[in-house]
């Protein structure tokens, strides 16, 4: 690198007001520094910051993982434990009896118990349907119409003219423990008690040679079934349905 330096020599006997002297600067001669451009933080950080959100990611979904599969297993641990007592319990019908009079059955004596290892279960919730073949009647638990004892045989005990189309009574025919009563009639193992039905209420009564279903559906279980067909001929009071 070459500098040229003008000298004012006014004193001077040279011919030439200035003199040019010119020097020589070479670059090896003088330190200069080189700015470094190293962009190697740069990619650090933006790693490090993708790894972070990496991380963040991670954790909110394995949240929600575990929050989705506690839910789950609440849902199956109910779901099994419904499943398991609709099926391991219920109410069955053992026995069916009918009062006849004129000609026709007036009153239906339906024996009902709990299947063996049920849960107790509450007949106020009970649903019975009954048919005919002609007609279908729906009929819940009415407490107006309830005796804890047989006192006057087995259709003399209860007054089932009270008895409409829509209801049931219940007359307890064994109750160990004592849970079966007229405000909550709760039935359990070993226990027995009647579903006393109106038929004239409901079918005006129900004649010979008569197809008759039926369903008992407990608040939870399996339901009990009813299904008979009256006989040709009516030639006792009392007369036997099903089994």
């Amino acid at each position: 690198m070459l500098f040229c330096v003008s000298v004012l020599c006014g004193g001077s006997t040279s011919s030439h007001p200035c003199e040019h002297i010119g020097y020589e600067v070479r670059e090896s001669s003088m330190p200069f520094k080189k700015i470094k451009t190293d962009f190697n933080a740069d990619i650090g950080i933006g790693t490090l910051i993708i790894f972070i959100a990496m991380i963040m990611i991670a954790g909110i979904t394995a949240s929600v993982m575990i929050q989705t599969m506690s839910s789950l297993q609440q849902q199956a641990v109910k779901t099994s434990e419904n499943t398991l007592r609709d099926i391991s319990g219920g109410l069955k019908v053992t026995y069916v009896s009918g009062y006849v009079q004129n000609s026709t059955i007036t009153q239906l004596a339906i024996f009902v118990s709990t299947t063996v290892a049920s849960d107790d279960i509450d007949l106020t919730y009970g649903i019975l349907s009954l048919s005919d073949s002609a007609k279908k009647v729906i009929l819940n638990y009415s407490s107006a119409c309830f005796n804890h004892t047989i006192s006057n045989g087995l259709f003399g005990t209860l007054n089932t003219s009270s008895l409409t189309s829509s209801q049931y009574g219940i007359l307890v025919i064994r109750d160990i423990d004592g849970s079966c009563n007229a405000t909550k009639p709760v039935i359990d193992d070993e226990d027995i008690v009647v579903l006393v039905v109106n038929t004239t209420a409901c079918f005006s009564g129900i004649g010979t040679r008569t197809d008759v279903t039926g369903e008992l559906y407990p608040e939870h279980g399996m339901h009990g079934i009813i299904g008979f067909t009256t006989p040709s001929v009516f030639v006792n009071t009392i007369v036997d349905l099903q089994p």
